[in-house]
């Protein structure tokens, strides 16, 4: 039996909010990993030595920095960037299948099988002795990691047309609070370490990392309970039945074979503009480090006001540019915005000029993701929310994994002003893609 309008109005809001407490939390959990990276890799050379998988690992990381040319702490940084990029391709690949699977059964039990995929990943780093252990963790929470393509597809739902880059806000909101405050709770986290505390536990694979891994676990149980408990489905059945019969494929199978049109060129643009900017994020701890004598702790200064530039701009500014200008022209800002800010750091010889260069960055970055992502929706029909926005969230997640050791190789044998410039350069590209885009209808 068809919803009333008004509970549908009444459905609607509540999705939503719960959309948005969703990614976040999930979001927490993914990124409390991030500041541990160089003392999870000192941890496993104590444990496991040289010799297996974390063996063979710091050998290519060795090869490829003598070819760069690199010393210092390149093995930490680089550790981090694999490990970083294998979650991502994962994601790449992942991605669009629990997309298209939602747009079959409905975005409430992927939501649900994914969020419990990703609780038992931090069970079993809870429990990783082993590097064996740990990357076996990372893998299955990166192949679990579709709840953003999902939840994003959602928000479609759940929004009209007018205002689906408000809502696509909303994502990025969440998503950057949890990127603020995921890797500070990890930091925190990692001062209490629960097999010095309890060394009786270390034989069931108890480390350093238990507490960080245990608040992702807490943090994904209560997301999982709150979606089965609060989560209304937001994919009507005609829908569902619409996509009943459609093979997953390979998703840039999916792109390159996908009917030619502003879809397929907004997500190419997007893979082209991602590529730049998560190399840029990647080795900006290099530039502040070489050029300004950034401590290892001084960095979370850097990413915390980049952080709280994205929220104030999709919380803010996103919800009054796009119904006046609309998402083609807020997306045509953004892009030259973020090739001004990456330039302006690239150039930068003061701490003034370095944050006006982030300033801009995150300005650019938070009128880029909303619209971009809107233009996605509101060229795809209604049917495909599901899969076109899974292939979209899967290219990113491409981009954040070849862009970082692209741009890593480049510093290191360009220098960082070259390196920054280049980075300007190719988000020039998808400006220009953007061009052609026709007026989407709302």
């Amino acid at each position: 039996m068809p919803k009333s309008s008004d509970q549908t109005a009444t459905a609607r809001p509540l999705s939503l909010g719960v959309i948005f407490l969703t990614i976040f939390i999930d979001l927490l959990g993914f990124t409390i990993i991030f500041p541990l990276f160089p003392a999870i890799l000192e941890y496993y050379l104590r444990v496991d030595g040289n010799g297996g998988g974390l063996g063979w690992l710091l050998a290519q990381i060795d090869a490829f920095a003598r070819l760069a040319g690199s010393a210092g702490n390149y093995r930490e940084v680089l550790f981090g960037g694999v490990l970083g990029s294998l979650y991502a391709f994962l994601q790449f690949v992942f991605a669009p299948v629990w997309g298209a699977l939602s747009d079959r059964i409905g975005r409430r039990p992927v939501l649900l099988i994914t969020i419990a995929g990703t609780t038992l990943s931090y069970v079993l780093w809870v429990f990783s002795g082993s590097f064996l252990l740990f990357i076996l963790a990372r893998l299955l929470g990166g192949a679990f990691a579709g709840n953003l393509s999902v939840a994003t597809a959602a928000v479609a739902d759940v929004t009209t047309r007018q205002n689906r880059a408000g809502g696509m806000g909303i994502v990025g909101v969440a998503f950057g609070l949890g990127f603020l405050f995921g890797p500070a709770l990890g930091s925190i986290a990692a001062f209490y370490d629960f097999s010095t505390a309890h060394p009786e536990l270390v034989r069931f694979g108890i480390n350093p990392f238990s507490l960080p891994a245990l608040l992702s676990f807490g943090f994904c149980l209560i997301n999982l309970v709150w979606v089965w408990l609060r989560f209304k489905e937001t994919l009507d059945p005609e829908h569902r039945r619409a996509e009943a019969a459609i093979r997953i494929r390979h998703p840039l199978h999916e792109l390159i074979h996908a009917e030619k049109g502003p879809a397929r060129r907004t997500n190419w643009l997007y893979f082209i503009y991602n590529l730049s900017f998560s190399g840029m994020e990647f080795s900006l701890p290099f530039l502040a480090a070489e050029r300004f004598g950034y401590r290892p702790t001084d960095m979370f200064e850097l990413f915390v006001f980049l952080g709280l530039v994205l929220i104030l701009t999709q919380g803010g500014i996103v919800r009054r540019a796009v119904p006046r200008f609309g998402e083609k022209a807020v997306l045509l800002a953004g892009l030259f915005s973020v090739a001004l800010g990456t330039a302006l750091v690239g150039l930068a010889q003061s701490t003034v000029a370095l944050y006006v260069g982030l300033a801009a960055l995150g300005m650019g970055s938070g009128l880029i993701n909303p619209s971009v992502s809107a233009l996605v929706s509101l060229y795809s029909p209604a049917a495909r929310q599901g899969r076109m926005l899974g292939i979209f969230r899967s290219l990113g997640s491409l981009a954040r994994g070849v862009g970082p050791l692209v741009a890593c190789f480049l510093y290191w044998w360009l220098g960082g002003t070259v390196t920054y410039l280049l980075a300007a350069a190719i988000v020039l590209v998808p400006w220009i893609l953007v061009l052609p885009l026709p007026k989407p209808v709302h």
